[in-house]
C-alpha cells in the first residue's frame, strides 16, 4: 500500500480580511498563480484556482451560490472543498488552504 504525501506548502499574507467584500470574489497573484479569494455571508473563507476549466472563465468575477463558486461565463459551479464541477465531464479547479490570522489573510501554495 503506498501513501501519497501532500506537498509542503508556503502561506502568503494576502489581504486583510475586511478586503474581502462578502459574497463576492477577488482576484489575487500568487507564486504565478491566479487564485480566486471568496468570503461568504456566514464568514467562511476559500480560495480557488482562478480558472473555470471549460472556457477560462475568471471564477473570482463569479458569484457565490451559498457555498459554490458560479463560473460568469456558463454558470458552471465549483465546490470549494474538493474543486469539484456540477457539470459531467468538466474538470475541477486546484484549491487552496486559507487561514486567518490576526486579521490577515493568508493562502497555501505548494512549494516548487
Amino acid at each position: 500500500m503506498s501513501s501519497t504525501l501532500a506537498p509542503p506548502l508556503r502561506y502568503a499574507t494576502i489581504c486583510e480580511l475586511d478586503d474581502l467584500p462578502i459574497g463576492l470574489g477577488r482576484a489575487f497573484r500568487l507564486g504565478g498563480r491566479s487564485i480566486a479569494v471568496f468570503r461568504t455571508r456566514a464568514g467562511r473563507i476559500f480560495a480557488v484556482e482562478n480558472k473555470c476549466p471549460h472556457k477560462g472563465g475568471p471564477l473570482a468575477d463569479g458569484m457565490l451560490a451559498g457555498e459554490l463558486v458560479v463560473c460568469p461565463l456558463h454558470a458552471y459551479r465549483f465546490d470549494p472543498g474538493s474543486g469539484s464541477c456540477d457539470q459531467d465531464g468538466v474538470c475541477g479547479v486546484e484549491t487552496y488552504p486559507v487561514e486567518v490570522i490576526g486579521g490577515l489573510v493568508r493562502i497555501g501554495i505548494p512549494v516548487a
